[in-house]
């Protein structure tokens, strides 16, 4: 396979999958990347029992350590991997987590109510959910320094919202936003803000007249365009858009993880 490869972890966002981003991951894996996508526990299409819960913000960093820990430890690929060459993208709740795991410490005060059964798709007015169900967030969060350059797009920006909040993410990072928005708590001007606050200025893009999910993989037959995760702006062409999104994200990372400059 090859000595001393990238890595990159691919987390996906609220009520998505490991073959959400299946497309950006066949372009790192086509360009030279060891790619790992991985499925959140309890807050997944399969399962979302707890994909509600604070407690899945909580461990979604966490299990990115953990994937860590097994790709460089007991995997049968850990002999390839370049330790010092790990990179991570996330989308949407899996923003927040690479935004988490680069040194991010959120605010779930920011948090508004939700629903409380995640299968409900005509929720109640605000005053009247359930609040967000509560733990006390844990005295310090799982940062991974491991990871050494990061892309995220539309991130769950609501507890992200203080310099204070996000001063320690200090790697290179390419953010991403949508212009339209449409996600929980990723609407576009807080992710905007989020790029004004992050200490290093993040290569920072907004892409015209998407929406919110456009950032999964493009669907697969005109069948499917029905789907809310399939369905886009008029004149949006997700195919072509993650043509240029995929290209970009590569480019990102060999800059920062192949480059034999690097440390």
């Amino acid at each position: 396979m090859g000595k001393d490869l990238p890595l990159i972890v691919i987390s996906h966002g609220y009520g998505g999958d490991s073959l959400g981003h299946r497309d950006t991951a066949q372009a790192l894996a086509d360009g030279g990347f060891i790619v790992v996508a991985i499925n959140h526990p309890h807050a997944n299409y399969a399962d979302m029992s707890q994909a509600n819960g604070m407690g899945v913000l909580v461990e979604r960093p966490a299990d990115i350590k953990r994937t860590i820990d097994f790709m460089l430890g007991p995997s049968p690929d850990a002999a390839s991997i370049g330790p010092r060459r790990i990179g991570f993208y996330g989308f949407s709740q899996g923003g927040y987590t690479g935004l988490v795991v680069a040194g991010a410490n959120p605010d779930f005060s920011k948090l508004p109510p939700r629903c409380a059964d995640p299968k409900v798709t005509d929720c109640p007015p605000a005053d009247q959910r359930r609040p967000f169900q509560r733990i006390q967030p844990p005295r310090t969060w799982t940062h991974d320094p491991r990871v050494k350059a990061m892309v995220v797009a539309d991130p769950l920006s609501t507890v992200f919202l203080t310099a204070d909040s996000v001063k320690d993410v200090k790697i290179p990072l390419q953010l991403w936003g949508s212009q339209l928005g449409g996600g929980q708590d990723a609407e576009p001007e807080n992710v905007a803000k989020l790029a004004h606050l992050l200490p290093d200025k993040p290569d920072f893009r907004v892409v015209p007249n998407a929406r919110h999910l456009s950032f999964l993989t493009p669907c697969p037959s005109v069948k499917s365009s029905t789907k809310p995760s399939c369905s886009d702006a008029p004149g949006f062409d997700r195919t072509a858009f993650h043509k240029e999104f995929n290209a970009e994200v590569l480019a990102f990372f060999r800059e920062h993880l192949m480059d034999p400059r690097q440390p």
